[in-house]
């Protein structure tokens, strides 16, 4: 299996920058997409950003400007670069991870918490 194990959040306020780091462990395949999502409180859990292992990334339209996702050579660990940051951006940021196999494995981080507040 995977394991994933977030870091970086905590309390800012708004116009702050944050860099969240997910460190992955374990069975990783060479093909494989992660990403970031976030739940807020009352809200569905969401996709903030994600990277193939080809280096193609996506946001969503609400951090498009303001949030960097990266991964390091060796493609075990992936990096959220927030810039600009909103009360909005509160919520709980999750790391995930899709194989490439044969029935699309998928994992998830622990979750580390934003709090955007003045």
């Amino acid at each position: 299996q995977v394991q994933l194990v977030e870091s970086g959040g905590g309390f800012v306020q708004p116009g702050g920058s944050l860099r969240l780091s997910c460190a992955a462990s374990g069975s990783i395949f060479s093909g494989n997409v992660m990403g970031w999502y976030r739940q807020a409180p009352g809200k569905e859990r969401e996709l903030v950003a994600r990277i193939t292992s080809t280096g193609n990334t996506n946001y969503a339209d609400s951090v498009k400007g303001r949030f960097t996702i990266s991964r390091d050579n060796a493609r075990y660990t992936v990096y959220l670069q927030i810039d600009s940051l909103k009360p909005e951006d509160t919520a709980v940021y999750y790391c995930n991870v899709v194989l490439a196999t044969a029935r699309w494995d998928q994992y998830w981080g622990q979750g580390t918490q934003v709090i955007v507040s003045s």
